[in-house]
């Protein structure tokens, strides 16, 4: 195992001032999602793993490479498929005839920031190895566990149309992403300026120039977790999370993990925003991300038009947010 790396201390004009110029940098190439970019950064720095549910070809491959670029993190990518086997993710011990011994060699799992590319379309056995390591941040090999790089962050994506041969994620394991993010499609505009910049710079690929490293990506977390929250936004986390669970078209309301995903990402969202304190407006922007993969419509309503998305955002017209201030009270 190494040592753990020394976390600068930074504060949050500081946090905000990177945040600000990574989104900056990824807008060069990922055109026209900086607020849903801007939720996948702020679960990053929550120190959480964002799940990119869309359609193909909307930009998800791009915004992690480009996250990963920019943040200054390894980048592994792992292509989800019916065969894919645990030992693919987590590595393998390989025997080597001209010493007599086994080697251990790393999977894609032993990178930064892994993209776990149509993670639906893998075997529950599979899946179960990826969220293991999530929550665990190590992997268990043979009886012998290997820690995982320090930050460890994961973006998976799936498919939300195409449920032909896949295996969709139980309630259960979703609720281990701390955010769950929708790119949609382009505008027309911004459909053409991604054509224009393709002609412009005359190749395919796209490579950002750092703007962080591990060790300042740790910092910036570091930051994140000194923010405090007042007990009045604590409080409007816990009536959203709890009237989930009181609603009557839905059948599994979220967890108290839900309630605390919450004040987690709103935290976040508060420094990128630059602040030093959260605000109702934080937690209403990140509630529908948060919140609605967590819950679960009731059978009979499987066919109609009502989603998680759309109920979570009718709570949020009747659930009363406390008042803003324009300074957290002390």
């Amino acid at each position: 195992m190494t040592d753990s790396p020394e976390v600068p201390h930074l504060s949050a004009a500081q946090t905000t001032s990177l945040a600000t110029e990574i989104l900056d940098r990824v807008d060069l190439a990922v055109v026209g999602k900086r607020r849903p970019l801007e939720v996948v950064l702020a679960t990053i720095l929550a120190g959480g793993n964002v799940l990119l549910e869309d359609n193909p070809g909307l930009g998800k491959t791009l915004a992690a490479r480009s996250l990963a670029q920019t943040l200054g993190l390894s980048f592994a990518r792992a292509q989800f498929t019916p065969d894919l086997l645990p030992s693919d993710l987590t590595g393998s011990f390989i025997y080597h005839q001209g010493t007599g011994e086994f080697t251990f060699r790393e999977g894609p799992l032993f990178t930064g920031l892994l993209l776990a590319d149509e993670i639906n379309r893998t075997p529950p056995k599979t899946q179960a190895a990826l969220l293991e390591a999530m929550q665990e941040h190590q992997v268990t090999i043979e009886g012998t566990t290997f820690a995982l790089p320090h930050p460890f962050h994961v973006i998976a994506t799936a498919n939300p149309v195409e449920y032909e041969g896949t295996y969709p994620l139980p309630e259960a394991q979703l609720d281990r992403f701390l955010t769950r993010v929708s790119f949609g499609y382009p505008t027309q505009e911004e459909e053409l300026d991604v054509l224009q910049r393709r002609v412009a710079r005359q190749r395919e690929e796209i490579m950002l120039d750092p703007v962080t490293d591990t060790t300042g990506l740790l910092g910036m977390q570091a930051a994140v977790e000194r923010i405090e929250v007042e007990p009045t936004v604590a409080a409007y986390c816990v009536r959203l999370a709890g009237a989930t669970r009181a609603h009557p078209q839905l059948q599994i309301g979220a967890s108290p993990r839900g309630s605390l995903a919450l004040l987690l990402v709103g935290r976040a969202v508060a420094v990128i925003r630059g602040r030093d304190y959260v605000v109702p407006e934080d937690i209403k922007s990140v509630a529908v991300s948060v919140l609605a993969h967590r819950v679960s419509l009731r059978p009979e309503l499987w066919m109609s038009e009502l989603t998680g998305s759309s109920i979570i955002q009718t709570l949020l017209d009747s659930v009363p947010a406390p008042a803003s201030h324009a300074a957290p009270v002390r």
